[in-house]
């Protein structure tokens, strides 16, 4: 048995070490270096909960952490609405088509944020202005150039980035589901429509836990595509908690101040997070 348990520590020793020197000592770190005026280079003092408390009088964090909890809302429902109604569309019997359907889908999730947010960039800009000017829509002109344009332009580009992945996960649930149930429904006289939301669509409450942690989580650390695509702007009117954070910490140089609201921020998530995690099992169980 003593054998066994050295055994067990050998072959455990490099994920532990792994795991303490990718994140226990980095968070560690960051949480020690939010209470000091930290530039980058030297710390000069120790400030205690000064970072904390500018926080609540700091406008412009208060304005990212609301623009990115609206981002979030509406990013997340539309991800899962667009990718559930694509993993119902390419489990019908569809022959090549699924295939294809299924390859077109994905591969936006392929492409690199950062390219992405440029590719959409240039769709805003100057293929919107063209339709703009063959169609006469002068709805089409001048996106990205407001905060409203620019928000819808960042909830475009993440939830046609992200749906495809989404209706993976949906696409693996449905397959799951026993076909004696769909053939007894049908003989029952149930319509496709009627199959799907009494069937079906109770037994994807695994998929939406799964689903909505991704789309959440990946939302709120959004930096590439924001970057990319408005880059905050215009006027800072669209930037991000993460590109708060960083622009923190590299422009200006505060980076002790920049730990502080990266320390906030990770709470936040984390509450977010586990209240998701905690009403979506919750209601798998009630099922």
């Amino acid at each position: 048995m003593r054998n066994k348990s050295i055994s067990f520590w050998i072959f455990l020793s490099p994920c532990i070490i792994a795991l303490f020197l990718v994140l226990i000592l980095p968070l560690g770190m960051g949480v020690y270096y939010s209470f000091t005026n930290w530039n980058g280079q030297v710390i000069n003092d120790f400030v205690g909960w000064n970072n904390y408390k500018n926080l609540l009088k700091d406008h412009q964090f208060l304005y990212s952490l609301w623009f990115t909890a609206k981002f979030s809302i509406v990013s997340v429902i539309g991800i899962n609405v667009i990718g559930l109604a694509f993993a119902v569309l390419v489990t019908q019997k569809l022959g090549k088509l699924n295939t294809i359907f299924r390859t077109i889908f994905f591969i936006p999730n392929l492409i690199g944020g950062i390219i992405l947010g440029f590719i959409w960039q240039f769709i805003f800009l100057k293929a919107f202005e063209s339709l703009a000017d063959l169609t006469g829509f002068e709805f089409l002109r001048g996106w990205l150039s407001t905060t409203e344009t620019g928000f819808w332009g960042i909830v475009v580009l993440f939830i046609w980035q992200m749906s495809g992945y989404i209706m993976v996960i949906y696409i693996a649930f449905l397959n799951n589901i026993p076909g004696e149930l769909v053939e007894a429904a049908a003989i029952d006289g149930a319509t496709p429509w009627q199959t799907f939301w009494k069937i079906k669509f109770p037994m994807l409450a695994p998929a939406f836990t799964v689903s909505l942690f991704l789309t959440l989580s990946n939302a709120f650390k959004l930096y590439d595509q924001n970057m990319a695509l408005t880059a905050g702007g215009p006027f800072s009117s669209t930037e991000m908690v993460a590109m708060n954070i960083y622009n923190t910490a590299f422009k200006v140089q505060q980076m002790g101040y920049a730990q502080a609201k990266a320390i906030i921020f990770l709470i936040i998530i984390s509450i977010i997070s586990v209240t998701q995690i905690y009403l979506t099992r919750r209601r798998e169980m009630n099922l």
